[in-house]
């Protein structure tokens, strides 16, 4: 029995909030295939390596984020057959998030907006579904865990944790609902004993994150707030 011959990639979904806005990572193609597109940032796996390391190597080398400290993820495999028109290419990939992500070291890649990268008709791949399937990954994970302070500096105030709610759902939100929810979550946020201006008006506390990985009671989504893939039109499903 001969064995089929692919290749293994990863393909890297990097978001972070920038001037208010939730930004993703995009490579810029300038040779085929889909030259002109945008795709997200990656690479083929070596034979030596095992996935979550050539996840951190592609970080550095292709996402020109070396030495960043970021949440990284396993977020789907794609392996339909026709996904790369070069060869049989099956692609795992990552979720990486992260506040105030610095500009990439590569001249290629460049933070953008993910509504912008969603409205431009020409992306490499399939990873206009992918980034889709980052972003409602993101958006759910808001929901039941921690992740949102993820986005934060390492203290915060309930505000400027309720901005991340609101960027990266794309919703306003309630501050004296909001407030009373995240603080009233099992170990969710520790309060300091230090205060700010920085969000404008009297001092508000800082916060700290807690040890909480589950948010006991869940952060839910406004009721018919859309997924992200229902914004484009439906292709392949992912696998995995």
């Amino acid at each position: 029995m001969s064995v089929p011959r692919l290749a293994v990639s990863v393909d890297l979904v990097v978001l972070t909030v920038r001037e208010q806005r939730l930004s993703a990572l995009r490579w810029r193609r300038d040779r085929p295939p889909y030259e002109g597109a945008w795709s997200l940032p990656g690479g083929f796996i070596q034979l030596d390596e095992d996935l979550p390391a050539a996840a951190s190597r592609l970080m550095a080398e292709r996402a020109g984020l070396a030495d960043v400290r970021i949440h990284l993820e396993q977020l789907a495999t794609y392996g339909y057959p026709d996904r790369d028109p070069r060869q049989r290419v099956v692609s795992v990939a990552y979720l990486g998030l992260a506040p105030d992500l610095p500009a990439s070291s590569r001249a290629q890649v460049l933070w953008t907006a993910v509504d912008d990268l969603l409205g431009h008709d020409r992306a490499a791949f399939d990873h206009r579904r992918i980034l889709c399937d980052g972003m409602e990954r993101a958006r759910a994970k808001l929901e039941y865990t921690s992740l949102a302070a993820a986005f934060c500096p390492p203290e915060f105030t309930v505000a400027e944790l309720r901005r991340v709610y609101e960027i990266v759902w794309g919703t306003a939100l309630d501050p004296r609902n909001f407030h009373r929810k995240v603080t009233g979550a099992d170990r969710f946020l520790i309060p300091t004993d230090r205060t700010t201006t920085r969000d404008g008006g009297r001092p508000a506390r800082l916060y700290r994150r807690g040890d909480a990985e589950q948010l006991r009671p869940p952060m839910l989504r406004p009721r018919g707030w859309p997924r992200a893939r229902d914004r484009v039109p439906e292709g392949k499903r992912s696998q995995g």
